[in-house]
Protein backbone atom coordinates (compact mmCIF):
# COMPACT_ATOMS: atom_id res chain seq x y z
CA UNK A 1 0.00 0.00 0.00
CA UNK A 2 1.35 3.54 -1.16
CA UNK A 3 1.77 6.11 1.91
CA UNK A 4 -0.84 8.45 0.27
CA UNK A 5 -3.58 5.44 0.21
CA UNK A 6 -2.22 4.86 4.06
CA UNK A 7 -2.84 7.98 5.01
CA UNK A 8 -6.31 8.41 3.28
CA UNK A 9 -7.39 5.10 5.48
CA UNK A 10 -5.75 6.95 8.59
CA UNK A 11 -7.72 9.88 8.80
CA UNK A 12 -11.17 7.97 7.45
CA UNK A 13 -10.52 5.67 10.17
CA UNK A 14 -9.96 8.74 12.40
CA UNK A 15 -13.31 10.23 11.28
CA UNK A 16 -14.79 7.17 11.92
CA UNK A 17 -13.85 7.23 15.84
CA UNK A 18 -15.08 10.25 16.19
CA UNK A 19 -18.12 9.85 14.14
CA UNK A 20 -19.26 6.74 16.38
CA UNK A 21 -17.28 7.18 19.17
CA UNK A 22 -18.97 10.07 20.48
CA UNK A 23 -22.23 9.56 18.74
CA UNK A 24 -24.00 10.19 22.01
CA UNK A 25 -24.45 6.19 23.10
CA UNK A 26 -21.93 5.59 25.97
CA UNK A 27 -20.65 2.13 25.21
CA UNK A 28 -19.77 3.49 22.22
CA UNK A 29 -16.81 5.77 23.81
CA UNK A 30 -14.09 3.08 23.64
CA UNK A 31 -13.76 3.17 19.95
CA UNK A 32 -12.70 6.51 20.72
CA UNK A 33 -9.34 4.91 22.32
CA UNK A 34 -8.46 3.95 18.81
CA UNK A 35 -7.88 7.29 17.95
CA UNK A 36 -4.02 7.09 19.39
CA UNK A 37 -3.41 3.93 17.31
CA UNK A 38 -4.41 6.32 14.44
CA UNK A 39 -2.16 9.25 15.22
CA UNK A 40 0.99 7.23 16.03
CA UNK A 41 0.63 5.50 12.36
CA UNK A 42 1.01 8.51 10.82
CA UNK A 43 3.69 8.80 8.62
CA UNK A 44 4.67 12.82 8.58
CA UNK A 45 3.38 16.00 10.97
CA UNK A 46 0.73 16.65 8.31
CA UNK A 47 -0.89 13.44 8.19
CA UNK A 48 -0.77 13.49 11.84
CA UNK A 49 -2.10 16.92 11.82
CA UNK A 50 -5.02 15.62 9.31
CA UNK A 51 -5.94 12.63 11.51
CA UNK A 52 -6.34 14.92 14.87
CA UNK A 53 -8.28 17.00 12.55
CA UNK A 54 -10.36 14.26 11.41
CA UNK A 55 -11.16 12.71 14.62
CA UNK A 56 -11.88 16.17 16.86
CA UNK A 57 -13.86 17.74 14.00
CA UNK A 58 -16.14 14.34 13.58
CA UNK A 59 -16.16 14.58 17.53
CA UNK A 60 -17.93 17.82 17.86
CA UNK A 61 -19.46 17.65 14.38
CA UNK A 62 -22.63 19.10 15.72
CA UNK A 63 -21.41 22.09 17.01
CA UNK A 64 -22.17 24.51 13.68
CA UNK A 65 -25.63 23.27 13.65
CA UNK A 66 -25.62 24.27 17.56
CA UNK A 67 -24.38 27.73 16.84
CA UNK A 68 -26.42 28.42 13.98
CA UNK A 69 -29.41 27.74 16.12
CA UNK A 70 -28.33 29.55 19.10
CA UNK A 71 -27.74 32.91 17.20
CA UNK A 72 -30.37 32.02 14.26
CA UNK A 73 -27.77 32.56 11.78
CA UNK A 74 -26.63 30.50 9.03
CA UNK A 75 -23.57 27.65 9.46
CA UNK A 76 -20.64 30.14 8.36
CA UNK A 77 -20.14 31.21 11.83
CA UNK A 78 -20.58 27.71 13.47
CA UNK A 79 -18.29 26.37 10.97
CA UNK A 80 -15.57 29.22 11.96
CA UNK A 81 -16.17 27.99 15.34
CA UNK A 82 -16.25 24.90 15.01
CA UNK A 83 -12.45 25.10 13.11
CA UNK A 84 -11.01 27.38 16.14
CA UNK A 85 -12.25 25.06 18.90
CA UNK A 86 -10.59 21.96 18.03
CA UNK A 87 -7.42 24.10 16.34
CA UNK A 88 -5.81 23.41 20.25
CA UNK A 89 -6.41 20.18 20.49
CA UNK A 90 -5.14 19.20 16.81
CA UNK A 91 -1.85 21.68 17.61
CA UNK A 92 -1.11 19.85 20.64
CA UNK A 93 -1.25 16.36 18.75
CA UNK A 94 0.63 17.95 15.57
CA UNK A 95 3.77 19.37 17.50
CA UNK A 96 4.00 16.23 19.94
CA UNK A 97 4.27 13.58 17.19
CA UNK A 98 7.45 12.06 15.88
CA UNK A 99 8.89 9.61 13.44
CA UNK A 100 7.52 6.30 12.76
CA UNK A 101 10.32 3.83 14.48
CA UNK A 102 13.58 3.03 12.66
CA UNK A 103 15.23 0.11 10.98
CA UNK A 104 17.27 -1.45 13.64
CA UNK A 105 15.75 -2.77 17.16
CA UNK A 106 17.32 -0.12 19.53
CA UNK A 107 15.99 2.85 17.17
CA UNK A 108 12.81 1.16 17.39
CA UNK A 109 12.67 0.76 21.29
CA UNK A 110 13.99 4.71 21.59
CA UNK A 111 11.27 5.91 19.26
CA UNK A 112 8.45 3.79 21.07
CA UNK A 113 9.29 5.42 24.13
CA UNK A 114 9.91 8.66 22.86
CA UNK A 115 6.15 8.57 21.20
CA UNK A 116 4.85 7.15 24.63
CA UNK A 117 6.39 9.64 27.03
CA UNK A 118 4.82 11.93 23.84
CA UNK A 119 1.31 10.86 24.20
CA UNK A 120 0.66 10.76 27.80
CA UNK A 121 2.39 14.77 27.72
CA UNK A 122 -0.72 14.91 24.86
CA UNK A 123 -3.19 13.41 27.46
CA UNK A 124 -2.08 15.65 30.36
CA UNK A 125 -2.44 18.80 28.00
CA UNK A 126 -5.62 18.21 26.71
CA UNK A 127 -7.05 17.74 29.86
CA UNK A 128 -6.00 20.80 31.57
CA UNK A 129 -6.02 24.16 30.91
CA UNK A 130 -5.25 26.18 29.11
CA UNK A 131 -6.03 23.30 26.06
CA UNK A 132 -8.02 21.39 27.97
CA UNK A 133 -10.66 24.66 27.74
CA UNK A 134 -11.54 23.08 24.68
CA UNK A 135 -10.39 19.34 25.25
CA UNK A 136 -13.72 17.54 24.51
CA UNK A 137 -13.44 14.10 23.04
CA UNK A 138 -10.76 13.22 25.07
CA UNK A 139 -10.87 8.90 24.99
CA UNK A 140 -9.82 8.99 28.79
CA UNK A 141 -13.41 9.38 28.91
CA UNK A 142 -14.08 5.80 27.99
CA UNK A 143 -12.67 4.60 31.07
CA UNK A 144 -15.82 4.95 32.92
CA UNK A 145 -17.04 2.10 30.12
CA UNK A 146 -13.56 -0.06 30.48
CA UNK A 147 -13.30 -0.36 34.18
CA UNK A 148 -16.64 0.68 35.80
CA UNK A 149 -16.48 1.18 39.47
CA UNK A 150 -12.57 0.95 39.29
CA UNK A 151 -12.39 5.17 39.96
CA UNK A 152 -8.59 6.35 39.81
CA UNK A 153 -7.14 3.63 39.35
CA UNK A 154 -9.63 2.78 36.46
CA UNK A 155 -8.19 6.36 34.86
CA UNK A 156 -4.71 5.08 34.98
CA UNK A 157 -5.35 1.77 33.30
CA UNK A 158 -7.10 3.53 30.74
CA UNK A 159 -4.50 5.88 30.21
CA UNK A 160 -1.66 2.96 30.41
CA UNK A 161 -3.80 1.43 27.63
CA UNK A 162 -3.89 4.79 25.14
CA UNK A 163 0.02 4.76 25.94
CA UNK A 164 0.58 1.16 24.77
CA UNK A 165 -1.65 1.90 21.55
CA UNK A 166 1.06 4.35 20.08
CA UNK A 167 4.00 1.79 20.47
CA UNK A 168 5.27 -1.63 19.16
CA UNK A 169 2.49 -3.55 21.59
CA UNK A 170 -0.68 -1.98 19.99
CA UNK A 171 -1.97 -5.21 19.37
CA UNK A 172 -1.86 -6.22 22.51
CA UNK A 173 -3.62 -3.26 24.01
CA UNK A 174 -6.39 -3.68 20.81
CA UNK A 175 -6.92 -7.21 22.19
CA UNK A 176 -7.01 -5.60 25.66
CA UNK A 177 -9.38 -3.37 25.19
CA UNK A 178 -11.47 -5.26 22.81
CA UNK A 179 -12.07 -7.72 25.24
CA UNK A 180 -13.09 -5.03 27.83
CA UNK A 181 -15.35 -3.38 25.94
CA UNK A 182 -17.37 -6.79 25.22
CA UNK A 183 -16.67 -7.70 28.65
CA UNK A 184 -18.84 -4.44 29.18
CA UNK A 185 -21.02 -4.20 26.85
CA UNK A 186 -22.56 -7.83 27.92
CA UNK A 187 -22.40 -6.63 31.94
CA UNK A 188 -23.13 -2.83 31.67
CA UNK A 189 -25.24 -1.68 34.00
CA UNK A 190 -26.42 2.11 34.50
CA UNK A 191 -25.59 4.39 36.99
CA UNK A 192 -26.96 4.38 40.57
CA UNK A 193 -30.15 6.10 41.42
CA UNK A 194 -29.85 8.56 44.84
CA UNK A 195 -33.16 7.47 47.09
CA UNK A 196 -34.97 10.39 47.22
CA UNK A 197 -33.87 12.84 44.60
CA UNK A 198 -35.61 13.45 41.26
CA UNK A 199 -34.90 15.64 37.72
CA UNK A 200 -36.88 17.35 36.30
CA UNK A 201 -36.29 17.46 32.13
CA UNK A 202 -38.16 20.67 30.56
CA UNK A 203 -39.06 21.37 26.75
CA UNK A 204 -39.29 25.01 26.33
CA UNK A 205 -36.94 25.01 24.42
CA UNK A 206 -35.21 28.53 23.49
CA UNK A 207 -37.80 30.35 25.89
CA UNK A 208 -36.46 28.85 28.99
CA UNK A 209 -35.81 31.34 31.86
CA UNK A 210 -36.48 33.90 29.19
CA UNK A 211 -39.84 34.76 30.94
CA UNK A 212 -39.48 37.26 34.20
CA UNK A 213 -42.68 37.09 35.27
CA UNK A 214 -43.93 35.64 38.48
CA UNK A 215 -46.29 33.78 36.55
CA UNK A 216 -43.79 32.07 34.86
CA UNK A 217 -42.16 31.04 38.18
CA UNK A 218 -45.21 29.98 39.45
CA UNK A 219 -46.06 27.34 36.81
CA UNK A 220 -42.77 26.31 37.62
CA UNK A 221 -43.00 25.98 41.03
CA UNK A 222 -46.60 24.04 40.27
CA UNK A 223 -44.52 21.31 37.84
CA UNK A 224 -41.94 20.84 40.27
CA UNK A 225 -44.01 20.34 43.21
CA UNK A 226 -46.68 17.86 41.21
CA UNK A 227 -43.62 16.16 39.92
CA UNK A 228 -42.27 15.34 43.61
CA UNK A 229 -45.65 14.25 44.94
CA UNK A 230 -45.52 11.47 41.76
CA UNK A 231 -42.27 10.70 43.46
CA UNK A 232 -43.48 10.58 46.52
CA UNK A 233 -40.75 10.09 48.68
CA UNK A 234 -38.67 12.79 46.48
CA UNK A 235 -37.30 15.29 49.03
CA UNK A 236 -34.88 17.05 45.53
CA UNK A 237 -35.76 18.07 42.71
CA UNK A 238 -33.32 19.34 39.87
CA UNK A 239 -34.13 21.53 37.42
CA UNK A 240 -32.43 22.23 34.33
CA UNK A 241 -29.60 25.01 33.43
CA UNK A 242 -31.32 28.69 33.29
CA UNK A 243 -34.69 27.12 34.43
CA UNK A 244 -35.68 30.42 36.63
CA UNK A 245 -33.56 32.71 34.24
CA UNK A 246 -32.41 35.74 36.92
CA UNK A 247 -31.90 34.90 40.45
CA UNK A 248 -32.96 38.05 42.38
CA UNK A 249 -34.68 38.62 45.75
CA UNK A 250 -37.93 38.25 44.69
CA UNK A 251 -37.28 35.54 42.90
CA UNK A 252 -35.89 33.53 46.01
CA UNK A 253 -38.89 35.03 48.35
CA UNK A 254 -41.64 33.67 45.84
CA UNK A 255 -40.35 30.08 45.39
CA UNK A 256 -39.53 29.97 48.95
CA UNK A 257 -43.22 30.80 49.76
CA UNK A 258 -44.11 28.31 46.86
CA UNK A 259 -42.09 25.66 48.78
CA UNK A 260 -43.86 26.35 52.05
CA UNK A 261 -45.86 23.24 53.47
CA UNK A 262 -43.57 20.99 51.79
CA UNK A 263 -39.52 19.26 52.98
CA UNK A 264 -38.38 19.56 49.31
CA UNK A 265 -35.31 20.89 48.55
CA UNK A 266 -34.69 22.61 44.40
CA UNK A 267 -31.60 22.27 42.80
CA UNK A 268 -32.06 24.66 39.63
CA UNK A 269 -30.33 26.31 37.04
CA UNK A 270 -30.20 30.30 37.58
CA UNK A 271 -28.05 33.89 36.24
CA UNK A 272 -26.41 36.07 38.76
CA UNK A 273 -26.10 39.24 36.89
CA UNK A 274 -24.16 42.39 38.30
CA UNK A 275 -22.16 45.57 36.16
CA UNK A 276 -19.77 43.37 35.27
CA UNK A 277 -21.18 40.50 34.00
CA UNK A 278 -22.69 37.13 35.44
CA UNK A 279 -22.52 34.20 36.99
CA UNK A 280 -24.15 30.64 35.73
CA UNK A 281 -25.31 29.56 38.73
CA UNK A 282 -27.18 26.24 40.37
CA UNK A 283 -29.33 27.53 43.14
CA UNK A 284 -30.55 25.49 46.20
CA UNK A 285 -34.24 26.56 47.28
CA UNK A 286 -36.14 25.21 50.41
CA UNK A 287 -39.24 27.08 52.31
CA UNK A 288 -36.48 27.88 54.54
CA UNK A 289 -33.53 29.12 52.35
CA UNK A 290 -32.42 30.04 49.12
CA UNK A 291 -28.99 30.77 48.30
CA UNK A 292 -26.89 30.48 45.19
CA UNK A 293 -25.41 26.76 45.59
CA UNK A 294 -22.79 26.59 42.42
CA UNK A 295 -21.01 28.77 40.26
CA UNK A 296 -19.93 27.54 36.93
CA UNK A 297 -16.30 26.42 36.47
CA UNK A 298 -16.20 26.66 32.63
CA UNK A 299 -19.04 28.18 30.82
CA UNK A 300 -19.25 27.74 26.82
CA UNK A 301 -16.05 29.47 25.21
CA UNK A 302 -16.98 32.03 22.97
CA UNK A 303 -20.83 31.79 23.59
CA UNK A 304 -21.01 32.63 27.26
CA UNK A 305 -17.06 33.05 28.74
CA UNK A 306 -15.89 36.00 26.72
CA UNK A 307 -12.60 36.81 28.85
CA UNK A 308 -11.59 39.50 26.00
CA UNK A 309 -14.15 41.79 27.22
CA UNK A 310 -12.95 41.89 30.99
CA UNK A 311 -9.72 42.35 29.50
CA UNK A 312 -10.41 45.55 27.41
CA UNK A 313 -12.27 47.43 30.06
CA UNK A 314 -15.87 45.93 28.64
CA UNK A 315 -17.53 43.74 31.40
CA UNK A 316 -20.02 41.29 30.46
CA UNK A 317 -20.09 37.65 29.81
CA UNK A 318 -20.05 34.79 31.99
CA UNK A 319 -17.30 34.64 34.68
CA UNK A 320 -15.66 31.17 34.88
CA UNK A 321 -14.70 30.04 38.45
CA UNK A 322 -12.07 27.80 37.24
CA UNK A 323 -11.20 25.85 40.23
CA UNK A 324 -13.55 26.88 43.08
CA UNK A 325 -16.35 24.98 44.64
CA UNK A 326 -15.39 21.74 42.66
CA UNK A 327 -17.86 20.25 45.59
CA UNK A 328 -21.20 21.29 47.06
CA UNK A 329 -22.67 20.63 50.19
CA UNK A 330 -26.77 20.03 50.16
CA UNK A 331 -28.57 18.26 53.20
CA UNK A 332 -25.55 16.40 54.54
CA UNK A 333 -25.02 15.01 50.86
CA UNK A 334 -21.62 16.19 48.79
CA UNK A 335 -22.62 16.84 45.58
CA UNK A 336 -20.25 17.25 42.31
CA UNK A 337 -22.14 19.81 40.25
CA UNK A 338 -21.79 19.96 36.16
CA UNK A 339 -23.45 22.31 34.42
CA UNK A 340 -23.90 21.70 30.33
CA UNK A 341 -20.21 22.38 28.93
CA UNK A 342 -18.13 21.03 32.34
CA UNK A 343 -19.65 17.22 31.10
CA UNK A 344 -17.70 17.75 27.83
CA UNK A 345 -14.39 17.79 29.34
CA UNK A 346 -12.50 16.56 31.64
CA UNK A 347 -10.73 18.88 34.52
CA UNK A 348 -14.02 19.99 35.84
CA UNK A 349 -15.45 16.54 36.96
CA UNK A 350 -11.61 14.73 37.65
CA UNK A 351 -11.32 18.09 40.34
CA UNK A 352 -14.37 17.15 41.63
CA UNK A 353 -13.80 13.74 41.92
CA UNK A 354 -10.51 15.07 43.95
CA UNK A 355 -13.33 15.95 46.89
CA UNK A 356 -14.71 12.42 46.90
CA UNK A 357 -18.65 13.45 46.57
CA UNK A 358 -21.79 11.29 46.88
CA UNK A 359 -23.49 12.17 43.71
CA UNK A 360 -23.38 13.85 40.37
CA UNK A 361 -25.49 16.27 39.29
CA UNK A 362 -25.98 17.33 35.47
CA UNK A 363 -27.73 19.69 33.96
CA UNK A 364 -28.03 21.82 30.76
CA UNK A 365 -30.05 23.53 28.84
CA UNK A 366 -30.50 22.19 25.57
CA UNK A 367 -32.25 23.64 22.91
CA UNK A 368 -30.15 24.99 20.90
CA UNK A 369 -28.78 21.69 20.28
CA UNK A 370 -31.97 20.44 18.06
CA UNK A 371 -30.62 18.25 15.19
CA UNK A 372 -27.62 17.48 16.48
CA UNK A 373 -26.01 15.06 18.93
CA UNK A 374 -24.63 17.34 21.50
CA UNK A 375 -27.31 16.71 24.38
CA UNK A 376 -26.71 12.72 23.94
CA UNK A 377 -23.02 13.27 24.44
CA UNK A 378 -23.36 15.22 27.36
CA UNK A 379 -25.64 12.39 28.93
CA UNK A 380 -23.33 9.85 27.82
CA UNK A 381 -20.10 11.52 29.24
CA UNK A 382 -21.57 12.14 32.33
CA UNK A 383 -22.67 8.54 32.66
CA UNK A 384 -19.89 7.48 32.22
CA UNK A 385 -17.77 9.22 34.95
CA UNK A 386 -20.62 8.08 37.60
CA UNK A 387 -19.98 4.47 36.28
CA UNK A 388 -16.23 4.77 36.53
CA UNK A 389 -16.15 6.19 40.10
CA UNK A 390 -19.50 4.04 41.15
CA UNK A 391 -21.68 7.12 42.19
CA UNK A 392 -25.36 8.05 41.48
CA UNK A 393 -26.26 10.63 39.15
CA UNK A 394 -29.50 13.27 38.54
CA UNK A 395 -29.27 14.75 35.26
CA UNK A 396 -32.05 17.24 34.43
CA UNK A 397 -32.08 18.94 30.59
CA UNK A 398 -34.47 21.45 29.19
CA UNK A 399 -34.57 20.82 25.29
Amino acid sequence: MTDRWKSILLVVASILCGRIGWSGEVLFLPLATFFPLLWSKASSRTIAALVAAGYFLAASRGLPQGVANFYAADLWPGLLLWVMASASSVIVHAVLWTKPRGENASERKGTDAARALRYLIVIVLIALPPFGITGWAHPLTAAGVLFPGWGWWGLVATAILLVLMTGRRWQIAVAVLGGLHVWSATNWTPPKLTPGWMAVDLKQGGTLGRDSSLAYQRDLIDTVRKAAEAGKAARVAVLPESALGFWTPTVARFWQEGLRGSNLTVIAGAAVIDPRGYDNVLVAISADAANALYRERMPVPGSMWQPWLRWTGQGGGARADFFSNAVVEIDGIRIAPLICYEQLILWPVLQSMLHAPEVIVAVGNGWWTENTSIVAIQKATATAWARLFDLPIVMAFNT
